[in-house]
């Protein structure tokens, strides 16, 4: 699967969409999805929580292995998505379209920071 150009991403595989109101919605992508095989676990972080920039702040865990997700930038979690932590396997069904957290970065300028697909795609 090639990575969507209008994301982000870290190279702890973490993919970031900023959405209109500036706020950013998180996900894993789908290579660390399939290096993990099959997700069994999410532990999100709780909405007020203020994380730093690379911070672990979530778990994801496979019959494989477990693996923290990290912020990619400094903020505020806004929302975790509970319908992923419900169903874990739906970062499998669809790694990109699986969000798990939101936050309100405290500088939207750290997002510029973070690499684009094609740097993404190169670091793999």
């Amino acid at each position: 699967m090639s990575n969507p150009t209008n994301l982000k991403y870290t190279a702890s595989h973490e993919w970031i969409r900023t959405e209109a109101d500036g706020t950013l919605t998180i996900g894993v992508t789908d290579h660390a999805q399939e290096a993990l095989g099959d997700v069994v676990f999410l532990e999100l972080p709780d909405a007020g929580r203020k994380l730093a920039a690379e911070e672990a702040c979530a778990v994801i865990e496979s019959v494989k292995a477990a693996s923290d997700i990290y912020a990619p930038v400094a903020g505020e979690v806004i929302e975790s998505n509970q319908a992923a932590a419900d169903a874990p396997e739906s970062v499998n069904a669809d790694a990109f379209g699986t969000w798990l957290f939101k936050i309100k970065p405290d500088n939207v300028g750290d997002v510029a920071k973070l690499m684009d697909a094609a740097a993404y795609e190169a670091s793999l």
